[in-house]
């Protein structure tokens, strides 16, 4: 499964690299996600359950709850933020935030690489349901959220 993720935001890549690096501000930020707790934590280094919402606009806007374990790496020299699933449906999945500088703004782009053991559920499961509607949708709230809130933080 591989699943890319981008949006422009108007701000400095630091200021935004900062936000996305700071999971104790995410459910605060990002109504999509409850809660976050942190099971060992530093500077360049955490290990996190992050539980989140997954809403169902076509059941009258249901949601379905995700949970996952997560080793977070922060990369304050490549501004990179890089996770590692540890736990649940997504176990292998690595995940990587990039920030790039461009005219109009920062180009902030996710990656969600996950390498099924049984390439037909792969094809059949994971791409589908993992990747497309759990992990790219719930990408995608992230990154329209955060975006907003870097933008009204900036004054923009």
């Amino acid at each position: 499964m591989h699943s890319e993720n981008s949006i422009l935001m108007n701000a400095r890549p630091e200021q935004i690299f900062q936000v996305a690096a700071d999971l104790s501000r995410w459910p605060a930020i990002l109504p999509h996600y409850r809660r976050i707790t942190y099971l060992d934590r530093s500077a360049t280094k955490n290990l996190v359950i992050m539980t989140a919402w997954r809403r169902l606009p076509f059941l009258g806007g249901a949601k379905i709850p995700v949970r996952w374990t997560s080793e977070q790496e922060i990369d304050y020299h490549k501004l990179e933020i890089r996770f590692l699933h540890l736990k649940a449906f997504t176990k292998g999945m690595r995940v990587i935030w990039t920030f790039v500088r461009t005219h109009e703004g920062t180009m902030v782009h996710i990656v969600h690489d996950l390498q099924s053991k049984v390439p037909v559920l792969g094809t059949l499961v994971v791409e589908p349901i993992v990747g497309r509607f759990f992990v790219h949708f719930i990408a995608n709230q992230t990154l329209q959220h955060m975006k907003a809130f870097v933008e009204r933080s900036n004054g923009s």
